[in-house]
């Protein structure tokens, strides 16, 4: 047998994590090994074989041939786990003395005493523990099964054999109920204090309220146990940065589409009451494309739920500012100052992200991120090198109102909607823009075209039911 059949087949002889799908009550422990019938595997696996059949020469002598004693397998487990599991006391403690990590976690998430205390392995666990190690207890966990969240799912639920990372690390697409799911998990570190914890669950609370077509949606959360993680649908053909890398600069009809796609998951999200939802990070890459062609706004992470009076906010955390310096091409130029911010910020980033599909490319693409933002703050904007037809029907007004450098002057994505819904009237019908209507810098007054069959459904039924009070 070579060593690949023998790394498929660990599970035939391994007890499995603690936190792993398809949890396996016991297994036919397998046959053992002498000598010249060892079958052939590398020198890791033959390391984690051996801790598991509870093998204290066979470790020794791997060890002595320089396996690595925190060798870990495709699901990231250790011997550690695998002594764990087996409640081999002297395994355990010949691994630590030999310098074995005893806190490393498996792909599940699940560390050495996990599996100790799942397998009521009680003399590892006084040993573990001796040594340093810390049960995983979720910040959120309640003492009353009446306390659990709606949104709560069981990690028990999550799939993660085949998870495969969707943004940089950010999210796994891995599978729940049959269903796949987008999952973003948080190391205990993220919640080291009370008002972090507090604050994720505020943000909890708010999330399995939202629904919209052009929001990705929410779906639950792991809070009970560790790690936590946030739960959402998944959509499997990606961000509009991948879209707008592969097509480049788009028709004005698919412009126009998209950016009102945004416009109302931006608009939905700032209308919240009683406060507005600021995403703070409106980029292509949080933008992604579901089945039907649309796109959807995502990845709030470090969105913020403000207190406002009027339009200003009052509880700007500055704790964010790390999270900020690492934002630049699309970030509004207040982010970055010593002044509050407002929803103006998101539509900052929006007129960028207009732009960008008519030009094909980046905000200033030969810059760097910290270049960016001191011309941004210089009112520096990116040239407009596209031909003039690409930015008929009042676009080019559009997004230059959008970006203007005072936030006042920036409009609301309502009102951006409705110029939207204007200049998608004026390209379905081919008229002239100027004799349609006259482009003014978002007085409250408009010449509403004649017909309104672009509209949606609920669209064009609201504006009847508003004509008809009206009249």
């Amino acid at each position: 047998m070579d060593a690949a059949p023998m790394q498929a087949d660990q599970a035939l002889f391994l007890r499995q994590s603690s936190l792993a799908p398809e949890r396996v009550v016991e297994r036919p422990k397998a046959a053992s090994y002498d000598g010249d019938d060892m079958p052939e595997m590398d020198g890791g696996m033959r390391l984690m074989y051996m801790a598991n059949e509870g093998d204290l020469d066979g470790i020794c002598e791997a060890l002595d041939d320089g396996v690595d004693v925190n060798f870990r397998d495709i699901d990231n487990r250790t011997p550690l786990h695998l002594a764990a599991c087996q409640g081999s006391s002297q395994v355990v403690e010949l691994l630590l003395n030999k310098g074995a990590e005893v806190d490393l976690k498996d792909v599940w998430g699940s560390t050495p005493l996990a599996d100790a205390i799942h397998y009521k392995n009680h003399h590892v666990i006084k040993i573990l523990e001796k040594h340093g190690a810390k049960q995983l207890v979720a910040p959120m966990r309640v003492q009353h099964k009446k306390e659990v969240p709606e949104y709560e799912i069981d990690s028990a639920e999550l799939d993660f054999s085949k998870s495969v990372d969707i943004t940089k690390g950010t999210f796994r697409k891995v599978s729940w109920r049959g269903i796949e799911v987008a999952v973003k998990q948080f190391e205990e570190e993220v919640f080291d204090e009370g008002d972090k914890v507090r604050a994720f669950r505020d943000e909890l609370d708010l999330l399995q309220k939202i629904r919209h077509p052009n929001v990705v949606q929410f779906l639950g959360a792991v809070t009970q146990s560790s790690p936590m993680m946030i739960v959402t649908e998944y959509l499997p053909k990606g961000d509009l940065r991948k879209y707008l890398d592969r097509r480049g600069a788009l028709d004005l009809t698919k412009v126009v589409r998209f950016a009102l796609d945004i416009a109302r998951g931006m608009n939905y999200l700032h209308e919240n009451k009683p406060s507005p939802i600021i995403h703070c990070d409106l980029e292509p890459s949080n933008i992604l494309l579901d089945d039907s062609g649309h796109l959807k706004v995502a990845d709030f992470n470090v969105s913020k739920l403000l207190r406002v009076t009027g339009s200003v906010p009052k509880d700007l955390d500055k704790a964010d500012s790390s999270c900020l310096m690492s934002l630049g091409r699309y970030a509004a130029p207040e982010v970055f100052g010593t002044k509050d911010y407002d929803t103006k910020v998101d539509v900052f980033s929006f007129a960028l992200i207009l732009q960008e599909m008519i030009e094909g490319c980046p905000p200033f693409p030969a810059k760097k991120d910290k270049d960016i933002r001191k011309a941004y703050a210089a009112k520096e904007r990116p040239p407009f090198n596209a031909p003039s037809n690409r930015y008929a029907h009042g676009l080019k007004n559009l997004i230059e109102v959008c970006w203007s450098q005072k936030p006042s002057e920036r409009p609301t994505f309502r009102q951006i909607i409705n110029k939207l819904v204007y200049i998608d009237y004026a390209m379905t019908h081919k008229s002239t823009w100027s004799q349609m209507f006259q482009f003014t810098c978002f007085s409250n007054s408009h010449p509403r075209p004649h017909r309104n069959h672009h509209l949606g459904p609920s669209e064009r039924s609201s504006s009847s039911s508003s004509s008809g009070s009206s009249s």
